[in-house]
């Protein structure tokens, strides 16, 4: 028996996968993965695949990147970890100082995962209004075809029925609001247009019941779960002045799209100069360490922490974990900063982010809705074949690619560190797979 042979087989005995149905693996088998470098990683018998997708959207520099790496190495022989309630450390001070010169928004609450930090950003907001005696501002919306995470809270404003269906009687309700996603516009309408359209929407919306709104919660530029959904940024404009204007919170949800992802540190500094022009909280995970240790944080403004700042313990903020501000995962997130700051991480995206667009234009595929935001770019296959999705993530494995489409929504959210080598492969084997599943 082969090394991947017997690795996959005591992974089937052994392990729940995540967002999987684990008896499509009789079918489509597991991948073992030994090692990362760069943009590519390597099964146990030494297949390369290109990473097409930042190991589900997490990995900014590439796999066994030395600075992060070594950041890590040396926050190990300091401090692992202490807890955070009544001590602190310097990486974690560190970080938050920097993240709030980022991002405007000075006073950072950490979790482990995304859908933690959602659920700390709602519970907060909640809290917010409860604590200034508006205990009636109990409810939240979102955009349509929404994702924040799967813990109840969070799929309480998730709005993707696989997700969400089967635990609807767990979970408190929202409101869903008409996305702005550019694919929706009527013919003709521009996306300018449509964005504003939906703003209305969301404005009529809200004029009617900000007296029970809490927040709304939102994916600036693009919605992940969606298919890559992107819309134009003057959705955030309105949407902040709307909700600014009846007194509910904008919680933006940069977990996928946070730095340099869409082109800008922030998907936020699209439509405003600083994320706190546009939002009340940020949600930050995924990329903040690289891709290297869990690790997520909410941060948000004076107003809302001097909401808390009181004598009763009860008016205080009480949701915590184990591992809050890990010293270790704070290490590897300044690290990643680190990197932006030493080198211009963005102009260099930009240039590559033009090429795979004038790449995926030569395409000779049955294809729509090419789009782009920075490292994101997306298009729609034209087809009808059942469970296209699953099939054309298995050609690419064939081709030595990790794709993971949305339905038929292919995309690509590579690490930044593509070469020319890595370039030429994503576009060859890509189309080459989706060729393959049509």
């Amino acid at each position: 028996m082969s090394g991947n042979q017997d690795l996959l087989q005591r992974s089937l005995r052994s392990v729940w996968h995540p967002c999987t149905q684990m008896k499509h693996h009789e079918q489509f088998p597991l991948v073992p993965i030994a090692r990362g470098e760069g943009a590519w990683l390597y099964d146990t018998e030494g297949k390369a695949y290109l990473d097409a997708v930042s190991s589900w959207w997490v990995n900014l520099f590439g796999h066994n990147q030395p600075d992060i790496k070594n950041a890590i190495k040396a926050q190990l022989d300091q401090l692992e970890h202490v807890m955070l309630a009544g001590f602190t450390h310097l990486p974690v001070v560190a970080l938050s100082e920097k993240l709030a010169a980022l991002t405007g928004l000075g006073h950072a609450f950490y979790g482990s995962d995304g859908a933690s930090a959602t659920e700390i950003a709602l519970k907060m907001s909640f809290h917010y209004w409860r604590n200034l005696g508006q205990a009636n501002k109990t409810k939240f919306i979102s955009l349509q075809n929404s994702y924040h995470g799967e813990t109840l809270g969070a799929l309480s404003v998730t709005d993707v029925a696989v997700f969400k269906d089967t635990y609807a009687p767990l979970i408190l309700q929202s409101s869903q609001m008409p996305s702005p996603d550019s694919r929706l516009a009527e013919a003709g309408e521009s996306e300018e247009a449509f964005a504003i359209r939906c703003a209305a929407a969301l404005e009529t919306y809200v004029a009617a019941h900000h007296e029970t709104l809490a927040a709304l919660i939102i994916e600036p530029m693009v919605q992940g779960a969606a298919g890559m959904a992107m819309y134009h940024p003057i959705y955030l404009q309105r949407a902040r002045e709307i909700c600014h204007r009846y007194q509910v919170h904008v919680i933006a949800d940069e977990i996928a799209v946070g730095f340099g992802r869409t082109g800008t540190m922030f998907a936020c500094e699209q439509a405003a100069g600083q994320v706190s022009e546009i939002a009340d909280f940020i949600c930050l995970s995924k990329g903040i360490t690289g891709g290297y240790l869990p690790l997520s944080v909410v941060l948000t403004t004076d107003a809302v922490y001097q909401a808390f700042y009181h004598d009763h313990t009860v008016k205080g903020f009480l949701h915590s974990h184990s591992y809050t501000g890990n010293p270790l995962a704070c290490s590897a997130a300044l690290a990643t900063l680190q990197l932006f700051e030493n080198s211009d991480v963005l102009g260099a995206n930009q240039q590559v982010a033009q090429q795979l667009m004038a790449a995926v234009q030569g395409y000779d595929l049955p294809m729509q809705h090419l789009r782009q935001r920075g490292m994101i770019l997306a298009f729609d296959v034209i087809t009808t074949k059942p469970h296209f999705a699953r099939a054309c993530y298995a050609a690419a494995l064939k081709q030595g690619l990790l794709l993971r489409p949305i339905g038929n929504t292919v995309y690509w959210m590579p690490p930044y560190c593509l070469d020319a080598q890595a370039i030429e492969h994503l576009v060859h084997a890509t189309r080459a797979a989706v060729a393959e599943s049509l």
